[in-house]
C-alpha cells in the first residue's frame, strides 16, 4: 500500500472532514479530505443525528404505496441479486428507450432523456432529490448482512484478480485506464462501490503476488480460502480495514435512508441526503460519521430506514429467491404491463387531443437550473406521463414474464460462473464457495454481525414486510380465484 493511501486512511481514522474514497479516474482507492473537520463530541453528534432523523420522520406517508407510479426507481443495493432482476425482469418489461440514463457516481444523474420510466442505480436514496417524488415508486432487494459481506468481499477479489494477467500493478492500471477511455460502455470501475473496492483489492493482490515472488515460494499454509494471506487479503483483515468500515458495513441501511437537510449557508435551501460515502452533501457524511463513532445513535437512522422500506412498492429478499421473484412479477411486473398497456391504447388519442404532458425531474429552482445546463439542447428534462410512452414489449402476461425470467437467469448464472472460475484461477488455491464459508470461524461471523448491527435489524424488519406482502398477495389471489369460479355473488 503506497504512502499516500496510508496517510489518507490515517486522516480518515482521525475523523477529518467530509471525504469520499477515491475519484472517478483514480487507479487506487484514496481519500480526499475537506478542509473543515467534523466535530466528533457526543453532544454535537447527538444533536446532528436527531435533527436529521426528525426531519425525515415528519414526512407524510403515502396512502397508495402499493400502486405503481409513473417512474419506477430500482434502488440496487450491491450484491443482493439486483443485476439479475434488471436483466431478467426489467429489461423484459421496458424498452431500452424507456430507461433513464443510469447514475453511477455522486448523483451525476443526467435526466436529459425524455419519457424515461425506469431508473436502476447503485446510488443511495439521495437520488430522490433528482426525481419527482410524488410520481416515483421505489423498489429494492435486501440480503442477510453476513452473506452480503461475504459476497462483497468475494466480488471485490474476483474483479481485482482479472488484472493479474499483467506483469505488474502499473501495467494493469495503465491498461485499464486506456481501455476505459476508448470504450463507450460503463466499466465496473466506474460504479459505486466497486470503483473504490476493486482498485484497493487490486493493489493488495499485486503486493501479495510480488511478496511470493520475492520469497521464491508459492506455498500456502491455510486450507481456508478466506484466510490465505499469502495470495489474498484474509476476510478478517478485510472487514476491519477502514475502507470496508466506510463503504461496506451497514451499507444497506445507509443506502435506503434519506432526509431533507436545510443548508443554512445556502439560503436555507433544502436538499435530500442519503448516508453512503457516495452521498453528495457533506452534511450527510457528518451524520454517518457520528453514527459510526457512537453506535447507539444508529437507532435513529434505523427508524428512518424502516420508514423508507414501509413506503416502497416492493421489498424483496435475496435468500427467498424464488418467492421474491414471483412476488416481483405479480406486484411490479403486472402493474408495469397494465400501465404501459393502457398507455399504448390511449397514445393516439392523447396525441391528437392535447400537447405532450411532462413532469419536472427536480422540485427546486436551483436543481432545475443545474439540470437545464446539463442538457444538450438546453430544454428542461422531463419524466414521461403515461400518455407519452412507447409500447410495452408485446402483450406479455405475468406467466410469460416468469418463463422469460427463468430462461434468462439460467443463462446469466452460467456466464457469471464461468467468469468467476476463470478469475479465481489466478489466485489459486483460493476458491470461494458456499461450502468454504462454513470453515470461517464463528468469531469472524459474529464480528461481521456486530459491524453490521443496523443492517441486521433492518433485514429482520424487511423479513416482516416480506411476510406481510405474501399474506396480502395470497389474499388477492384467493379473492380473484373465487371471483372466477363463481364463489362470490354479485
Amino acid at each position: 500500500m503506497d504512502l499516500t493511501l496510508k496517510f489518507s486512511i490515517l486522516l480518515l481514522l482521525l475523523g477529518f472532514g467530509c471525504y469520499s474514497l477515491g475519484s472517478h479516474n483514480s487507479s487506487t482507492a484514496s481519500v480526499s479530505v475537506n478542509a473543515s473537520p467534523f466535530r466528533n463530541d457526543f453532544g454535537h453528534c447527538e444533536r446532528v443525528v436527531k435533527k436529521w432523523a426528525s426531519s425525515s420522520l415528519e414526512q407524510e406517508v403515502r396512502e397508495d404505496k402499493h400502486t405503481l407510479r409513473d417512474l419506477l426507481f430500482f434502488l440496487h443495493v450491491p450484491r443482493t441479486g439486483g443485476r439479475t432482476y434488471f436483466h431478467c425482469f426489467l429489461r423484459k418489461l421496458y424498452y431500452s428507450s424507456l430507461e433513464c440514463p443510469r447514475s453511477y457516481d455522486k448523483l451525476r444523474f443526467d435526466p436529459r432523456k425524455r419519457h424515461c420510466r425506469l431508473l436502476v442505480t447503485h446510488d443511495d436514496y439521495s437520488m430522490m432529490s433528482k426525481l419527482p417524488r410524488e410520481r416515483t415508486s421505489v423498489v429494492t432487494i435486501l440480503r442477510d448482512p453476513v452473506d452480503r459481506v461475504f459476497s462483497t468481499y468475494e466480488f471485490s477479489v474476483e474483479v481485482a484478480a482479472r488484472f493479474l494477467i499483467h506483469p505488474n500493478l502499473t501495467s494493469a492500471t495503465q491498461m485499464a485506464r486506456h481501455i476505459r477511455s476508448k470504450t463507450k460502455g460503463v466499466s465496473t470501475l466506474d460504479i459505486w462501490p466497486w470503483k473504490y473496492l476493486v482498485p484497493w483489492m487490486r493493489e493488495d493482490l499485486f503486493a501479495r503476488r510480488d511478496g511470493q515472488e520475492h520469497r521464491g515460494s508459492d506455498d500456502v499454509q491455510s486450507s481456508d480460502p478466506y484466510n490465505m494471506e499469502e495470495v489474498v487479503m484474509p476476510l478478517h483483515e478485510y472487514i476491519n480495514d477502514p475502507i470496508a468500515q466506510e463503504i461496506v458495513h451497514n451499507g444497506e441501511t445507509f443506502q435506503v435512508v434519506y432526509s431533507p437537510i436545510v443548508l443554512e449557508h445556502r439560503g436555507n435551501l433544502q436538499k435530500v441526503a442519503g448516508l453512503t460515502n457516495n452521498s453528495y452533501l457533506s452534511e450527510s457524511h457528518e451524520v454517518r460519521h457520528c453514527v459510526q463513532r457512537y453506535k447507539h445513535l444508529g437507532e435513529h437512522v434505523l427508524e428512518v430506514a424502516k420508514k423508507r422500506l414501509d413506503d416502497m412498492l416492493y421489498v424483496g429478499l435475496t435468500e427467498e429467491h424464488r418467492e421474491s421473484a414471483t412476488k416481483f412479477a405479480n406486484v411490479v411486473g403486472a402493474q408495469v404491463i397494465s400501465q404501459l398497456g393502457r398507455s399504448n391504447s390511449s397514445e393516439e388519442s392523447a396525441a391528437d387531443s392535447k400537447p405532450e404532458q411532462s413532469y419536472s425531474v427536480s422540485d427546486s429552482k436551483s436543481d432545475n437550473n443545474e439540470l437545464r445546463n446539463r442538457t444538450l439542447d438546453g430544454k428542461e428534462s422531463e419524466i414521461a406521463s403515461p400518455e407519452t410512452v412507447e409500447a410495452v414489449k408485446g402483450n406479455m402476461t405475468v406467466g410469460e414474464l416468469m418463463e422469460a425470467y427463468e430462461d434468462c437467469i439460467s443463462s446469466l448464472r452460467k456466464t457469471q460462473a464461468n467468469r468467476r472460475t476463470s478469475s479465481l484461477k489466478r489466485i489459486s488455491p483460493a476458491n470461494f464457495t458456499k461450502q468454504a464459508r462454513l470453515q470461517v470461524p464463528e468469531m469472524v461471523l459474529q464480528q461481521i454481525r456486530e459491524l453490521n448491527h443496523l443492517d441486521v435489524e433492518l433485514y429482520k424488519y424487511a423479513q416482516n414486510i416480506f411476510a406481510n406482502q405474501h399474506k396480502r398477495n395470497f389474499g388477492i389471489t384467493a379473492f380473484m380465484f373465487r371471483c372466477f369460479t363463481g364463489g362470490i355473488q354479485h
